[in-house]
Order: C-alpha cells, then structure tokens, then sequence
C-alpha cells in the first residue's frame, strides 16, 4: 500500500483570506481523488489552481467567501468553513469506490491585537456612534471539555457521550446582565430552518431535549455567574440519515441581572426523579409552560 501523506490537507489563515492545499490522496490509499469532486464551503467554490506534478488541489477564498460562518468568542474571531469531498460516478458507472468527506476547517484570529499591519489612522466618531458601540453586546456558544475548564478541542463525538455547551456574553461596561438561551435546534445543514430538524431549548428556555426518554440533558445549576449558562445535551444523530455533521444553532439573549426570570426569561430542565420542570433560578412556576407548550416567545 502507498504510504499515506501525513497531511493531505493543508491550511494557511492569511490575513484576508484562507488558503486551502488538498493532497489528492486524500484517504492515503495511493487512489487520488478527482479535482472536479472536491469544492469549498456551503457554496461550494471551485479550486483555482491545481498541480499535476504535485497532485495537488488549491483552494483561496476570502474569510467571509464561500458561505464561510463567523463565530465570536471573548478573545478569538474563529472563521469556519469545510472542504468537501462527494465523489461522482465516472462514465456510464453507477458506483463509486470511495466514500464523500467533509473536513471541517476554522481560522482563529486574536480580537485583542491588530490583525493587519496597516497604520491605524484615528478619527473624530460623532457622539451617537459612541453610544451604541457602548451597548453592544458580544454573545458565544462554545463546546467544552467534560470538567468545563477549558473549550474542547475536537467536536466529534461518539453515541453515547453528553455535549457540554457553555453559552456567554461579555458586557463590558453594561449594567449586570444575565443570560438565557431562548431556543436551540439541531440541523443538517446551517440553515436553523431547513428540515430535517430538532429542538434542544425551546418555548423560550425550556431544556426541552430532556424530556425525551433515556436522556440526561439539563442545564448546570447553580451558574458560575450571571453572564454565562452551561448545559448537556446527550449526543445524538438523526434517524435515516448517515451523516455525521450536525449543526447545533441557537438563539442567546440577556435581562438585567437584578430583574427577576419570569415565563419569558428562564432556563428549566426536566427532573426526571420529580417529574416537574426546575429553574436554575427563580420560583418553579415560572416553568410551568414547559409543560403546556404555550410560554410567551421573544418579548
């Protein structure tokens, strides 16, 4: 058998755009891949350049190309994107000798310190810009590892394994905040309303997925603090279908700190023991809608 190469894709995140180099032994088998099935992102961009004599592939696309996502987290801007892999029948065949892929691939760039060496350049900004960027509000969702110390590295997961979600917000210099996640679904592609598609926290914060059978999913009670929210959900994969990326997207809002969670803004989990719908705080009947399914949405 071929030796496989040790790195058949590789990534440059430039300052502006993210260089994608595809060895076209891509499963090391010494059997490379057609060019022509291997494309870029949720648009499915098309390489602009290839190298017969190093059998490779190339890929440039700019970090907000090629339906590129942006996500925000408290100290990096992460840009992700996928390279695909969908083999086409040759000729008349109706088989394929290999399987599709997708690689999942991101770019982190520090939000701390200057990306570009371009010479900052400061100007007056009139008084009402000044107002707004004081309320603005940066929100992230993240996977961690199973003690919560720390953002997990990997996000595969086996059947059988608890995802542990922590969902922030930095407020800067606003009033105390407390956060809530509103709603959570669960998809096969980015699209939050495409279907097939499950809802995780629905009914504006009710850890719904927990009420399945044979499920431990719950919010982490007591919280940290006031602007962070942690939650497990049990892993999962949708019946009929043998794909193995799931999109997890969910929908983050805060109150002030001071005012007390009511219907509208609560995160309750299913006490399987009890039977009853529990807060992470405030009075249990705030939960009660959980329940009948008609809890005031998005006020």
């Amino acid at each position: 058998q071929a030796v496989a190469p040790l790195h058949p894709v590789a990534v440059q995140c430039q300052e502006a755009q993210v260089v994608v180099t595809v060895h076209r032994d891509l499963f090391g088998t010494g059997r490379l891949v057609k060019a022509a099935d291997l494309t870029l992102g949720s648009a499915a961009c098309l390489p602009v350049a290839q190298s017969a004599a190093e059998s490779t592939v190339t890929f440039v696309a700019g970090l907000h190309e090629c339906g590129s996502t942006l996500q925000l987290t408290s100290d990096f801007l992460i840009y992700k994107t996928s390279l695909s892999y969908k083999p086409a029948p040759s000729g008349n065949l109706v088989i394929v000798r290999t399987n599709p892929a997708v690689v999942p691939i991101e770019c982190h760039y520090p939000r701390k310190s200057n990306v570009s060496s371009n010479a900052v350049r400061p100007t007056w900004a009139p008084f009402r810009s000044t107002l707004s960027a004081e309320e603005r509000l940066i929100f992230s969702l993240r996977l961690m590892n199973d003690d919560w110390s720390a953002e997990r590295l990997s996000n595969g997961f086996q059947l059988g394994e608890s995802l542990h979600l922590q969902a922030d917000v930095a407020s800067g210099d606003h009033v105390p905040l407390r956060l809530f996640v509103d709603d959570c679904v669960a998809t096969l592609s980015p699209d939050r309303n495409s279907s097939p598609r499950y809802a995780l926290i629905d009914l504006s914060g009710c850890l719904v997925d927990g009420r399945s059978d044979d499920t431990t999913s719950a919010f982490i009670s007591p919280r940290l603090r006031q602007e962070t929210l942690q939650f497990m959900v049990d892993a999962f994969k949708f019946a009929g279908d043998d794909r193995n990326l799931i999109y997890i997207t969910c929908h983050l809002k805060v109150s002030p700190a001071d005012q007390a969670p009511n219907p509208l803004n609560k995160a309750c989990s299913f006490n399987k023991a009890s039977s009853l719908w529990a807060p992470v705080e405030g009075t249990g009947d705030i939960c009660s809608c959980c329940e009948t399914g008609n809890c005031p949405l998005y006020g």
